[in-house]
């Protein structure tokens, strides 16, 4: 009887929630000023599923350090790029980097501090050196304790510090386990929180994952752990928009920014919070900026898989500061 009684709980909990989550679309997409097509997210069933893969630390939180890195635009030979009148995207621009067009799932996991920040260091690596190799979200958030917490959180900018002094080893995602063909991927399958369950996206578990440090390979890779880690690299803040674009002609930039009720909602067009109240901090990659019905946005890469958004990404209005975006942003350059 309790069983059923809580059963009944947990199925009206949602239903409200995806009521919620209705009543923004409708409010989103019935304003003719709005500037981004809203829809029901098949990934999310309610609003504490959200928070949950809100996994960074904004300035704020108590677990936020403030780290004194130096600034892009204050380095030697710094110099403002001009922006680019159709825009810049760095998939395009550099079409033999494959991993900067990738788009990657947490899982139920809040470690989008450690994807954001890996992706970062993979895509820049990539385009600086001309190695196409996707490295371990995995690694990162298990052990770059200095910088979080595992699915618990962490700092996205303290992460990449992590990679360059410690070194972060070789990853792909779920599916890779077992191949042999990179040393951590990740150890968490995608899945679809509260939603109908698909044979790609099955159930998340009831409660959040957790990971811990694992300082080995999978059996079948051909290297050690401590002989596949690759450091490296100079790790700079941007505290500018002209920062941000100048740093984007060497591949993505590590931001993080505030989600609010209404972005899990994101179809298409370029988001700006429209209602809904504040659900975490969250990490991810900026790869690229443009115009669209003559509003600027930035184009960004999420890690709530292709099927959320568009096509996994999104844009979000640039050059005021949207949800906090532009004021945490940070870089590795080799």
């Amino acid at each position: 009887m309790l069983r059923s009684v809580l059963a009944c709980a947990a199925f009206l909990v949602a239903v409200s929630a995806t009521g919620q989550f209705d009543e923004i679309v409708a409010a989103v997409n019935s304003n003719p000023n709005s500037t981004w097509v809203a829809q029901a997210p098949d990934r999310f069933g309610n609003f504490a599923d959200v928070r949950m893969v809100c996994g960074t630390w904004l300035k704020g939180n108590p677990n936020h350090t403030v780290l004194n890195l130096p600034k892009l635009e204050d380095s030697q030979g710094f110099q403002a790029r001009r922006e680019l009148d159709d825009g810049f995207d760095v998939r395009t621009a550099f079409p033999n980097c494959t991993v900067l067009a990738k788009v990657r799932d947490q899982s139920a996991c809040g470690s989008c501090w450690a994807f954001g920040s890996t992706e970062t260091f993979e895509g820049r690596k990539c385009i600086a050196q001309g190695q196409d190799i996707e490295y371990s979200a995995d690694d990162t958030a298990g052990c770059a304790t200095s910088a979080g917490m595992g699915c618990d959180g962490g700092q996205p900018d303290s992460a990449l510090e992590w990679i360059s002094s410690t070194g972060v080893v070789t990853g792909g995602d779920y599916a890779d386990v077992g191949t042999g063909t990179s040393c951590k991927p990740y150890e968490f399958k995608a899945c679809a929180h509260h939603v109908p369950a698909s044979a790609k996206y099955p159930a998340c578990p009831s409660a959040e994952y957790s990971i811990r440090c694992h300082k080995s390979c999978d059996t079948k890779y051909n290297k050690t752990y401590a002989a596949d880690k690759v450091k490296g690299g100079k790790v700079h803040s941007i505290s500018s928009v002209a920062g941000i674009v100048t740093a984007l002609a060497k591949g993505p930039v590590s931001v993080a920014f505030t989600v609010y009720a209404d972005f899990p909602t994101y179809k298409s067009g370029v988001y700006k919070h429209t209602s809904g109240s504040e659900l975490g901090g969250h990490a991810v990659a900026i790869i690229g900026y443009g115009t669209e019905n003559g509003q600027a946005y930035w184009l960004v890469k999420n890690s709530w898989n292709e099927q959320w958004g568009d096509g996994g990404t999104f844009k979000i209005a640039k050059g005021h500061n949207e949800c906090g975006i532009e004021e945490d942003a940070s870089v590795i350059d080799f």
